[in-house]
Order: structure tokens, then sequence, then C-alpha cells
């Protein structure tokens, strides 16, 4: 007998996601941070995948997934931050031991940040589309800035609120998403070796792709697709690249696919429609388009420089 999927509960508002939780009622509206040693989550429902209709970062003092590359460890073991978007499957919020173990958690309605400009650029920190097991891990030094970051949040939350109070509160979340990303630029530098592996995988699976007679006109490559098969998420991808090599993942996918199309239409007697369908393109026209695009030259004018 088929199991039956289990549909992630929905919370709209922080009201909600509160009383769910067994905490008391947020005293804003649209924003609030969780401190774990002074409230008491329902674990039965943090232990449950959910969805959440606004921003989430959480602090974890213990974070798993160290990697050992050699004789060298590439991540800390002091706990580290989890990040999620709006409408994001929330998995199981448990550590190794059964237990709760986020120490704050930061639940940020995108209301809250209207007529902000924070509102626009929170959505080009790549980290919210990143996985669980490509958390953030904080060293000692780092840990304690964020914590203090959380700490003065959560006073100015818990003062009287004032005509200053969101200004105060935007700038410090603005920060930590600051540090943040300077720390995860830090981590991609740490586990550099871990990600030349990464990167090498990749062009093996782009080499294979293209070399391979089964994968004949199935299409061109998607980012998606890479990420999949490196198990790791499109973002952390395309964020990993670019901190190697200055390019995200479709601009390696269209290096490849130039490479690949100057390999055919310089060593072989394909057309230039055959070698459109063997890349991937549906169409030639859109073969053309872009090698032109990429090359200066179109793909006759490319061969004709062989002859």
């Amino acid at each position: 007998m088929k199991k039956e999927e289990t549909i992630p509960q929905n919370f709209g508002s922080l009201t909600e996601a509160a009383r769910a939780f067994g905490l008391a009622q947020p005293q804003h509206p649209l924003i609030t941070l969780i401190d774990s040693e002074s409230n008491k989550v329902v674990e039965s429902m943090v232990h449950e995948a959910h969805v959440l209709n606004f921003y989430k970062i959480s602090y974890k003092p213990m974070l798993s997934g160290r990697v050992k590359y050699g004789q060298d460890y590439y991540d800390f073991d002091q706990g580290g931050l989890l990040f999620a978007a709006p409408n994001q499957i929330i998995g199981p919020d448990v550590g190794g031991n059964g237990k709760v173990c986020s120490l704050y958690t930061l639940l940020i309605h995108p209301d809250f940040l209207l007529s902000y400009p924070l509102a626009i650029k929170i959505k080009q920190y790549g980290f919210f589309s990143y996985s669980a097991n490509e958390a953030l891990h904080l060293s000692d030094k780092e840990k304690e800035t964020i914590i203090s970051l959380f700490k003065i949040i959560e006073e100015e939350l818990n003062s009287r609120i004032d005509d200053f109070s969101q200004d105060v509160v935007i700038s410090q979340i603005e920060l930590l998403l600051n540090y943040a990303n300077r720390f995860y630029k830090r981590q991609f530098i740490t586990r550099k070796a871990v990600n030349h592996s990464l990167l090498q995988n990749m062009e093996e699976i782009l080499d294979e792709h293209f070399n391979s007679e089964k994968y004949s006109g199935q299409g061109i490559p998607t980012v998606q697709y890479l990420a999949e098969r490196l198990n790791i998420s499109s973002s952390y991808l395309s964020d990993m690249l670019r901190s190697l090599t200055g390019q995200n993942a479709q601009q390696h996918i269209h290096n490849k696919l130039v490479e690949k199309a100057k390999e055919k239409l310089s060593a072989t007697n394909l057309s230039v429609s055959e070698v459109a369908y063997e890349l991937g393109f549906e169409h030639p026209q859109s073969f053309s388009k872009f090698f032109k695009t990429k090359t200066k030259l179109s793909p006759l004018e490319f061969r004709q420089s062989f002859n």
C-alpha cells in the first residue's frame, strides 16, 4: 500500500506560527525573534516539515557536516546559520540528540521591509536558497558577531516602539546579512579544495553530456540539472563557481557549449543544423545566434576560417 504524503503545514502569519510552536503572540505582527533559551518551543511541531510565508534566519549551536579533505577540516563545528526564503519547505529542526537546536530564530515578513531598499536587496542574497547541508559554519569570533546582532535586534523588538524602531531593526538585519555574505565568501575559500573537486566533477558531467550519444538531442543541460547531479543547490553551485572562477554556473555551461561547438565545426563534416541538434538546440537559428554572440563569428564563418 502506498504511503500517503504528508502535506507541510503552511503558516501565513507570525501569529499562526507562534501559536503552533507554543509561543506568546509576537509584539510586532511582521517580525519576531525567538530565543530558545527563554522560550519553550513545542518540539512536536518543529519536528515536522512546514512552510513559512516569511524570511527565516536561524542560528544553531551545533551543525553537522564538517568536511575533511586530506588532514584538514574546512568547516567549523561552532554552529552556524541557516536561511530560508518565504514559501520554502522547511524540514525538521532537530539536532543529533533529538532536541530543538536553533538558539535564535528571526522571522521577517516581507511586508516589514517595504519602502526600504532591503526589500529588493534581500532577494539578491543567494544563501536564502541554499540547502540545509550548505549552512554557514561559523568560527568562534564569527559566532560572537552574529549572536551580538541577534541580541541587539531582540532588545530593540522588546523595547518601546517609537519612530526609529523599524529603521534600527532594518539596519541590524542588513548588517547581519552583510556579515553572512562575508562569512560565506570565507567559507568558499576555506573549502577551496573541496570546491575544486566539485568543479572538476561538473566539468566531467558536462563532457559526458556532450560526448555521449545517449544525450544527443536531449537539450542543453541546465543549472538545476548540474546541481542535482552534484547533490547541491543551484544557488550554492553558482555562488561557489563565482568564488572560484568569477563565473556562475550558466556561464560555465555556455563556455562548454562554445568549446564543443568549435570542436564539431572544425573537426567534423556535420552541417550547422546537425551540430545544433547534437548540442541540444531545438532550432539551428538559435544556435547560430548564440554562437555569434559568444564568438563574433557565425558558425559558417568560423568553419571557413579553418579552410
